[in-house]
């Protein structure tokens, strides 16, 4: 059901082919169109930079925003590192928007955009049929995660071939401390980024079985996206600093570029069925959704 031993070319190949291809899945196809078009555009790594990939391999970068503590910082810190061949301190600074009033004008906020794309064996196809073949044509959700170690670290993971289901796992995006947005799975196919997993939706329990042999999951009709942890929250620690401006930033305008109802936007913790997840910690919700309502066709999607 999952591909496995392709070469690194081929599998920049098939991202690219698969980015300009649209896979008509229902509600998936509608909800990421914007998106996927725009990351069509977008040349694929194929290496991570020559650094320590290793899990205990942190990155210093910008301190935590706390909404509602000030101004956001908007200079470099003072360490800089290279990634995607760029200084990802050199982006652009921003003002905190927190409280802004929703304007008739979208924000002018754009983030570095770059794409990694993960190994074939640890993401799929979006099935439109179940594995007993009952109709999988769920509306799609947003699956909020955090990395725990650094970007780094996760790229590393995605790109390393895994040949058991258990260790298969990716996002869709990650978000870095600096707010750069990295590509890892196409939108239109399937990430898995949650295991046993169910979206609890007006309608009742909402999960896919793709596998007779394991739990039903929520990974066909979700877009899984995830934030660089701090360093201070690279444990078991229940909160941690929290995230970057940047980082919220980069996530509304992220997901501004979908139709995705508020009201299906969740997290990992949410939709996890063992309750051992408890990801994103120390997120503000209600700051992101009021970075996301800055864009004016979200207002119509909020509630």
């Amino acid at each position: 059901m999952k591909r496995t031993g392709l070469t690194w070319l081929i599998s920049s190949v098939v991202f690219c082919l698969a980015a300009l291809t649209i896979i008509t899945i229902g509600a998936t196809q509608s909800e990421l169109e914007p998106l996927r078009a725009a990351v069509s555009s977008l040349p694929a790594q194929t290496a991570l930079p020559s650094v320590d990939r290793s899990q205990t391999a942190l990155i210093p970068s910008r301190p935590a925003f706390r909404p509602g503590q000030g101004a956001a910082p908007t200079g470099s810190t003072d360490f800089v590192y290279r990634f995607a061949d760029r200084h990802l301190s050199d982006q652009q600074p921003v003002d905190s928007v927190a409280q802004a009033a929703p304007s008739a004008q979208p924000p002018s906020y754009q983030p570095i955009e770059t794409i990694y794309l993960a190994d074939p064996s640890n993401y799929g196809e979006r099935y439109r049929a179940d594995a007993y073949g009952q109709p999988a044509n769920h509306q799609l959700i947003v699956v909020l995660h955090e990395t725990v170690g650094s970007a780094l670290s996760a790229i590393n993971l995605f790109q390393t071939p895994h040949v058991r289901d258990e260790d298969q796992i990716s996002y869709h995006t990650l978000i870095d401390r600096e707010g750069t947005v990295i590509y890892i799975v196409p939108p239109e196919l399937r990430a898995f980024g949650a295991g046993s997993s169910v979206f609890n939706g007006p309608s009742g329990a909402e999960a896919v079985v793709t596998n007779p042999a394991l739990p039903g999951s929520v990974n066909n009709f979700a877009y899984h996206v995830s934030l660089e942890t701090p360093t201070d929250g690279r444990g078991n620690g229940q909160t941690h600093s929290g995230y970057t401006e940047a980082q919220y930033r980069s996530l509304a305008w992220l997901l501004a570029r979908s139709t995705v109802p508020d009201r299906r936007i969740t997290t990992h913790r949410q939709v996890d069925r063992s309750g051992t997840r408890i990801d994103p910690r120390s997120f503000d919700f209600d700051y992101f959704l009021t970075l996301l309502h800055q864009y004016p066709h979200r207002l119509a999607l909020a509630g």
